[in-house]
């Protein structure tokens, strides 16, 4: 995905403000957040895979930033590929081999808009049976529902008139894309013990989506 792909119209980011001031997902997406970072203790601890049709490269390069702009190396994600090139560099070439290897004090963060496959299910199924936690954001999978320890369900549909519980209860709610909520917890996990302002913190957020502001 090229920057162009990226940029959001001013209506989007009206959009996105309201969505932060008026709803649920900054609640849900700190507290996601705070599952990650308190289940996360060891630099290259944190294996971020995704599905064969989405890897979640974006997320990782957000996390990676927050770990160095917050000063919490553990944050930088090792990410785990389905079909690693060889010829790629060695930390882009790293397979499933590594979440054979998982342990306890290790987590594994799946991100799955669409369903998990059954191999990526027996791997989270044998990490979190050696004691590594397994979260989990996703559409809705009932599979990785039975397995993770926390979960954050972006719903790609939401049935008309019919309120989603992951929106904390509440109805006619503004639809919210995976993307977003991908930088929504990247932004959480690396709020620090004094966190910079909201209106700094928003000012990056819009930055990542809709590019720099002329002149910069």
């Amino acid at each position: 995905m090229d920057r162009h792909d990226e940029r959001m119209d001013l209506t989007r980011v009206q959009a996105l403000r309201d969505l932060l001031a008026s709803t649920g997902w900054v609640e849900s997406s700190r507290r996601f957040a705070r599952s990650l970072r308190d289940s996360t203790t060891e630099p290259g601890g944190l294996l971020l895979v995704g599905t064969p049709q989405s890897e979640p490269w974006h997320l990782a390069a957000h996390l990676d930033d927050e770990a160095r702009y917050g000063g919490r190396p553990e944050l930088a994600p090792t990410l785990v590929r389905w079909n690693a090139p060889r010829e790629a560099p060695p930390h882009l070439r790293i397979g499933f081999e590594r979440l054979e290897a998982a342990r306890r004090g290790e987590t594994l963060f799946v991100v799955a808009p669409d369903a998990a496959p059954v191999p990526l299910l027996e791997r989270l199924s044998d990490a979190r049976r050696v004691g590594a936690t397994v979260l989990s954001m996703d559409g809705g999978d009932a599979e990785l529902a039975d397995l993770a320890h926390d979960r954050l369900v972006v719903p790609t549909v939401q049935p008309a008139g019919e309120a989603d519980p992951s929106w904390s209860g509440r109805s006619a709610l503004p639809p919210v894309d995976m993307e977003t909520v991908q930088h929504l917890v990247s932004l959480a996990a690396g709020e620090e013990a004094a966190p910079r302002s909201r209106r700094d913190r928003l000012a990056r957020l819009l930055e990542r989506l809709s590019g720099p502001a002329p002149g910069r």
